[in-house]
């Protein structure tokens, strides 16, 4: 049995952040707007609306030559929040050979060399491309901000130029669909109790994340800022409840599916004689 998606209420508006003040303390982590399943049900929902999300996102692939719309997730949030397991789960729905991946790590020497946008500016998707941030340009406001490696009004600066940079991406004709997956710190501890508990998930734990851990409060802070800086009407946020992964992973499947909608891709025409191409085709004698 499937759960309710409400079409009076599409997830853009539900997980939608309100402009304004944010405190995440006020906004449930374990809740699952405009759904009423479980995981069972949450889990059939995504693998069901995978055809129309491939089927569109091939669409725009297709006429990639034809225009420069492009479409950019930006997933962020804290450790153990569940980028991988998004892109796994949701954007893995989609044809490989239109998705571009960009995982961001601590910058490089080269990378440092440059204004914080450079690095960002050589990942973005290109015409017909479904693009999607592992972390993002939003590092350069949070981890820097938390760990003091730049100055009060250097990360001050950076939220202006965040939004210059993302209005600029929107009139260029990329579409933005920022997410902050936002989980408990009781739902982190669980997640990484897990990852010590199963040999197979040593890989994915780091103990520097304690330490990270112990800062919880330093980071919430600034991402509450930074959710409220940038969060404009040509770009803005959506906060995913991930505390319940099925949840998380249909959301943001649902808000790429509602994204792919209103651009309506449509396949692009030919740009050779169809029917001439079918008699040569018809004619043609190939000897094995």
């Amino acid at each position: 049995m499937m759960g309710r998606m409400p079409s009076d209420s599409p997830y853009t508006d539900l997980l939608r952040l309100p402009p304004g003040a944010v405190d995440l303390r006020e906004l449930p982590t374990d809740a699952t707007p405009g759904y009423d399943g479980n995981k069972k049900s949450g889990k059939a929902d995504l693998w069901a609306i995978g055809e129309e999300l491939f089927d569109l996102q091939q669409r725009l692939f297709a006429g990639k030559d034809d225009g420069q719309r492009a479409v950019l997730l930006v997933l962020q949030g804290m450790d153990t929040s569940g980028k991988g397991g998004t892109l796994k789960h949701t954007v893995g729905l989609v044809d490989p050979q239109g998705v571009k991946i960009t995982s961001f790590k601590a910058p490089t020497k080269e990378e440092l060399s440059h204004d914080f946008l450079w690095r960002i500016r050589k990942a973005l998707p290109g015409p017909g491309v479904i693009g999607v941030f592992d972390r993002s340009h939003y590092e350069d406001v949070l981890i820097v901000k938390v760990r003091e490696l730049v100055s009060a009004e250097e990360v001050d600066r950076r939220y202006d130029a965040i939004n210059e940079f993302e209005a600029e991406l929107v009139e260029s004709g990329t579409t933005l669909v920022k997410c902050m997956l936002h989980i408990s710190p009781d739902e982190q501890k669980a997640r990484l109790l897990a990852r010590l508990d199963d040999p197979t998930k040593f890989w994915k734990y780091n103990p520097g994340d304690l330490a990270e851990r112990a800062r919880w409060g330093d980071y919430r802070a600034a991402y509450e800022v930074a959710l409220e800086r940038n969060n404009t009407e040509a770009a803005p946020w959506h906060v995913i409840p991930s505390d319940r992964k099925w949840y998380r992973n249909l959301a943001v499947g649902q808000l790429l599916l509602e994204t792919l909608r209103r651009l309506d891709p449509q396949w692009p025409p030919a740009d050779f004689d169809v029917e001439a191409e079918r008699q040569q085709l018809l004619a043609q004698e190939i000897v094995a």
